[in-house]
């Protein structure tokens, strides 16, 4: 294996295991913080914070190589409009909406949807990645899996099914397979860093205008729990997470991506466990193991992936 080939797999390995394990956590995070802080200013206020400290990291790390700042072009504007728009706006507002009336693990069983989404419409654009019939097996087993450690409670099925959280959840998937996908096939001179940055800080914007929109300035609050979850949401979800699923977007097939959906009901379902004392069953356990097999089964042998 050459150097670049073995930089490559290690860089593969460390995106991987920050979107599973940080994004895996969010669904709590996002739980407990929404309690006690309005969802849209929130959310806002993560993306904006997040995106304006990313993006400040990506200057300063161009200037310190002796190149310029970075100067967008009139493309990388739409470009970023409609992927701070999809990607941000509408996908994570419908999720921290949707999860106040939602479980944590419901919330993350809904979300496995937006693999099958990223796998379909990875498909079609110029990086189109046809799917072959072991990644759709795996799939298909990963959704077995998720639908075993991420069942809903007895009884609660049909307001699960119903309601208006899941909805907001359901939709705000599909809008985050649309702006991978997009992003998946455009051309852009900004490095990742500074594109996932930007596309915060715009996505970030347009959450925080809807909250004030919405009146929530006087629920806002500095209660130290919130105000915790928002800097952990910041900093890990927003800046570390988002700047590996950029990578990992560019550099891996969609089919590979998507994979983080089955693994974040997992660790969202250890950590409601271990935090708020959420016993696992012999199905969920079970579960976790299928998970695991459909991941190795997508991604494995790893050595003979290649950007698409």
């Amino acid at each position: 294996m050459t150097h670049a080939a073995a930089r490559r797999r290690a860089t593969a390995i460390f995106c991987f295991a920050t979107i599973y394990l940080v994004w895996g956590s969010t669904y709590l995070t996002t739980k407990i913080g929404v309690r006690t802080l309005p969802p849209f200013l929130f959310g806002g206020a993560r993306f904006l914070l997040g995106g304006l400290l990313l993006y400040a990291v990506a200057v300063a790390l161009r200037l310190r190589r002796g190149e310029p700042a970075p100067r967008p072009t009139s493309r990388d504007w739409r470009h970023l409009l409609v992927v701070g728009f999809v990607g941000v706006f509408a996908s994570n507002g419908g999720n921290v909406w949707g999860v106040q009336h939602l479980a944590s693990n419901q919330a993350a069983l809904l979300n496995v949807s937006a693999t099958f989404w990223i796998a379909l419409l990875g498909t079609f654009g110029k990086r189109a990645h046809p799917l072959g019939l072991r990644t759709a097996t795996g799939l298909a087993i990963g959704f077995i899996g998720t639908a075993l450690i991420a069942w809903p409670q007895e009884g609660a099925a049909a307001n699960f099914a119903l309601g208006a959280g899941t909805i907001a959840v359901l939709f705000a998937c599909f809008n985050w397979a649309v702006a991978t996908t997009y992003l998946r096939n455009i051309d852009t001179t900004l490095d990742v860093m500074t594109f996932t940055g930007l596309q915060m800080i715009i996505g970030g914007v347009m959450m925080m205008t809807l909250g004030f929109a919405l009146n929530e300035a006087p629920a806002w609050n500095w209660n130290p729990l919130g105000l915790a979850m928002l800097a952990y949401m910041t900093l890990f979800s927003s800046c570390l997470a988002y700047t590996a699923y950029g990578w990992l977007s560019v550099n891996m097939t969609p089919a590979q991506v998507s994979t983080y959906a089955f693994v974040n009901p997992a660790v969202a379902t250890l950590l409601g466990w271990w935090v708020l004392d959420e016993h696992l069953n012999v199905a969920q356990s079970l579960g976790m193991a299928v998970i695991l097999g459909a991941m190795l089964l997508v991604n494995w042998p790893a050595a003979r992936d290649t950007a698409q």
